[in-house]
C-alpha cells in the first residue's frame, strides 16, 4: 500500500504515546545517526537507569522533558519503503485536550492507547470521542505496558471487551487492538516472543497496509479563499476543490447569490489546465461577471443549504466558560461572519455518553449547540460536505479560539420545526424540559431533538418537567400557526388567524397557560400580542399566562439528569 498515512497518537497521561512512536523509529532506523547517538546519549543522563528513553525523540520542549509529560503537538514526518507518514504525538493530560483536538483534526488514522495494568480510562473515552467527532475512521487500539501485565492473554481480552463497549457506544468504524509493550519493542516493528497467542499484525505492518478510503461525497465544490485580480482582463476565483473534479466548460453554481456560468479557464499554480480534481488549489476563470467573494462556494452536481441556524457539536476549548446569547465569530469553511450561542442543547457525558442539561460548557466538555448567524451561508452536514460542516468559534474581545466542531444539522428558520403541514411549521418548544441546577442554581432548558409531528401522529403529552390535557390547542405566535390536539393526537394544523377557539385548554408555544376562554378573549389576546410590537413583556405574561399550569421545573445535581 503506497500513498501518504496522517495518523495521531492519543490516550491518557503516561500511556506510553511518545514512547511508542520514538521506539518504532528507532527499531525501523528511521532516524539519522546524529539523532540515534543524540538520543542514546540524553537517556544515559535521564531518567530511565541508562536505557534508552525512546519518548525523547518527540517530547522536544523543555518543559515536557523535565515534566515527563508531552505538552505540544509533535509531528513526525518519515517514510519506509511502503509507505510515507506524518504522525502527531499528541498530549494525554486532559489541560491539553484542546492541542489533543487540533492534531486529531488532519488525521486519518488514530493510535489510542491504553494502559494494560488500567484499561480504559476517562481520558481514553474523551479522545476517542474527539477523534470521531473530528471524522476519524479508522482506530487502532494499542493496549500498552502488557510487559508490566505479565503478558497475560486474559488482562488483553478484558481490556477488548472495554473497548467493545466503547466502540459500540461511539459507532466507532475499522477498528483494530493490538497488545503491545512500548518500552520493551513487543508488537511495535515485530512480533513479540513474550506473546505468542496474538497472531495478528505489529502497529507498524497494520499502519504500512491499511487502506484509509476516504469517503465519497456527493458532486464537486470549492470554497472560494481569494478573489485575484491582477489586471481589468482577468478575475479568478481561488480555493481548492474538496470533492469531485472540474473540467473546462463545466457549468457551475455560485452560493450564496445563485447565479450560474461556465468554466472557462482552469489554472494550477500558473500552468493552465483542462481538468482539476479533488485536493487539487485552483484558479478558476468564468465566462461571465459572477457575485462571488471570499466565503462564497463554487459548487458542480449538488446541493448545499443556505442557512442561517447551525446545530453543532462543540469541544469547548477556551479557559472561559461558554455563555447563551453571547456573540462570536464563526468560521466555517472559508467564511467568517458573526454569530449567536443561542442554545446549549445538552452537554455529553464523557464515561456514560448519556445527554445532561447544562446551562454552561467549560473547557473540554463536549456539547450539542445551536448558532443563529447574522445572515445564511453555506454550509452542511459534516457527514456530508466535510469541508463545509466544520467550524470554529473565536472570541471577538481575546480573539482567542472559543470552541471547535461539526455541524449536526442546518435550518434557514428561526427554530427547529416540530408541527408540519404542507406550508404550515411550527416550532416544538412545548417539548422542552426545564431544570434548576443545583450547582450552577440556574434554571435551564433541554430542547429534545427536532421531530416532525402532522396531522394524525400521537404526540408525547407528558414529560418529565410537562404534563398537558389529552384535548388541548397550541397557539405558536411567533409562526402565526395553531395546533389542534384531541385525544393526543394531532387533529389539525391551521393558520392562526383562521383558530376558532373550541372550548379546550390552551396553551402556548411553550407550553404556558394561556388565559383564554372564549372567542373574545382569544381576539384580545392576540390585540395584546400585536401591541407588543412581536416583544411581549413580563407585563404581557403575567396577566395572559401560567407556567405552571401544565409544566413544573426538577431539581438535578451537577447537570446531571
Amino acid at each position: 500500500m503506497s500513498g501518504l498515512l496522517k495518523f495521531i497518537t492519543c490516550g491518557s497521561v503516561d500511556d506510553g504515546k511518545s514512547t511508542l512512536i520514538g521506539h518504532l523509529l528507532y527499531d525501523a532506523k528511521l532516524l539519522y545517526t546524529d539523532q540515534e547517538k543524540e538520543l542514546e546519549l540524553e537517556s544515559k543522563v535521564g531518567s530511565c537507569d541508562g536505557a534508552i528513553d525512546y519518548s525523547l525523540l518527540l517530547d522536544g520542549l523543555m518543559a515536557e522533558r523535565e515534566q515527563g509529560i508531552t505538552i505540544d503537538v509533535a509531528y513526525r514526518y518519515f517514510n519506509t519503503e511502503k509507505r510515507s507518514f506524518i504522525v502527531a504525538d499528541t498530549p494525554g493530560h486532559e489541560e491539553y485536550t484542546r492541542n489533543m483536538a487540533v492534531g486529531a483534526s488532519f488525521a486519518d488514522l488514530a493510535i489510542i492507547l491504553v494502559d494494560a495494568t488500567k484499561g480504559v480510562l476517562t481520558q481514553t473515552r474523551r479522545h476517542a470521542r474527539i477523534c470521531a467527532l473530528m471524522g476519524i475512521r479508522y482506530f487502532i487500539f494499542a493496549i500498552n505496558k502488557m510487559d508490566l501485565a505479565n503478558y497475560s492473554e486474559q488482562r488483553f481480552h478484558e481490556i477488548e471487551n472495554q473497548i467493545d463497549a466503547l466502540q459500540k457506544e461511539l459507532n466507532l468504524n475499522q477498528v483494530i487492538r493490538i497488545p503491545v509493550s512500548a518500552t520493551e519493542g513487543d508488537n511495535v516493528t515485530k512480533p513479540s516472543v513474550h506473546m505468542s497467542w496474538y497472531t495478528g499484525p505489529t502497529i507498524l505492518s497494520y499502519i504500512e497496509t491499511v487502506d484509509v478510503e476516504e469517503t465519497t461525497e456527493e458532486g464537486c465544490y470549492v470554497p472560494i479563499q481569494r478573489v485575484c485580480r491582477p489586471n481589468h482582463n482577468f478575475r479568478g476565483f481561488q480555493g481548492q476543490i474538496e470533492s469531485g473534479s472540474l473540467a473546462v466548460g463545466d457549468l457551475i453554481t455560485t452560493l450564496p447569490s445563485a447565479e450560474t456560468g461556465k468554466v472557462q479557464r482552469i489554472l494550477i499554480g500558473m500552468e493552465e489546465v483542462q481538468t482539476a480534481g479533488k485536493g487539487r488549489p485552483v484558479t478558476l476563470q468564468l465566462d461571465r461577471e459572477v457575485d462571488v467573494s471570499r466565503g462564497c462556494v463554487l459548487t458542480k452536481d449538488t446541493t448545499i443549504p443556505l442557512s442561517n441556524r447551525l446545530t453543532v457539536t462543540l469541544l469547548w476549548m477556551d479557559d472561559q466558560v461558554s455563555a447563551t446569547g453571547k456573540e462570536y465569530m464563526i468560521k466555517a469553511g472559508t467564511k467568517e461572519i458573526a454569530g449567536v450561542l443561542t442554545d446549549i442543547v445538552y452537554k455529553i457525558d464523557i464515561n456514560t455518553g448519556h445527554h445532561m442539561a447544562a446551562a454552561q460548557i467549560r473547557k473540554n466538555e463536549i456539547a450539542c449547540c445551536t448558532l443563529l448567524l447574522q445572515e445564511p451561508i453555506a454550509a452542511d452536514r459534516f457527514t456530508r460536505h466535510k469541508a463545509l460542516g466544520e467550524l470554529i468559534l473565536i472570541d471577538r474581545i481575546s480573539h482567542m479560539t472559543a470552541a471547535c466542531g461539526v455541524i449536526d444539522d442546518t435550518c434557514t428558520e428561526h427554530g427547529e420545526r416540530a408541527f408540519v403541514k404542507g406550508t404550515l411549521k411550527g416550532r416544538g418548544d412545548i417539548f422542552e424540559e426545564y431544570y434548576y441546577g443545583m450547582e450552577s442554581m440556574t434554571i435551564t432548558k433541554e430542547k429534545k431533538s427536532p421531530q416532525l409531528y402532522r396531522p394524525g401522529d400521537v404526540i408525547p403529552v407528558q414529560g418529565q418537567t410537562y404534563q398537558y390535557p389529552d384535548d388541548f390547542d397550541i397557539l405558536i405566535i411567533r409562526d402565526s400557526l395553531a395546533v389542534r390536539i384531541r385525544g393526543q393526537k394531532i387533529e389539525d394544523i391551521l393558520p392562526l388567524h383562521t383558530y376558532i377557539y373550541d372550548h379546550v385548554p390552551v396553551v402556548n408555544g411553550r407550553g404556558f397557560a394561556i388565559h383564554i376562554d372564549s372567542q373574545e378573549t382569544f381576539f384580545q389576546f392576540l390585540q395584546a400580542y400585536k401591541e407588543s410590537g412581536g416583544h411581549p413583556d413580563a407585563a404581557l405574561f403575567s396577566t395572559w399566562m401560567d407556567f405552571d399550569t401544565y409544566r413544573h421545573i426538577r431539581f438535578h445535581n451537577d447537570f446531571d439528569i
